[in-house]
């Protein structure tokens, strides 16, 4: 059995999805501009519920880390 690779997002299932190798520099420039716009609007309208998970998250993350490290 074959293992789901881990998403850049720490996920491991979504939707499959693979960038074309033969895109010309022009097509690649428009799903980064479009990629780069939707960015902005979701942190423009998310920006504190962002902010907040984040910090909860590594927050969480640091301290199962001190947790999990010799004490010296």
């Amino acid at each position: 059995m074959t293992r789901t690779p881990l998403l850049p997002s720490g996920r491991r299932h979504g939707l499959p999805f693979v960038v074309p190798e033969d895109w010309t520099p022009e097509q690649a420039l428009a799903v980064f501009e479009l990629l780069d716009d939707l960015l902005e609007i979701v942190r423009q309208h998310y920006a504190r519920q962002l902010h907040e998970s984040l910090r909860a998250q590594r927050a969480s993350h640091c301290d199962t880390q001190v947790r999990d490290d010799p004490p010296f």
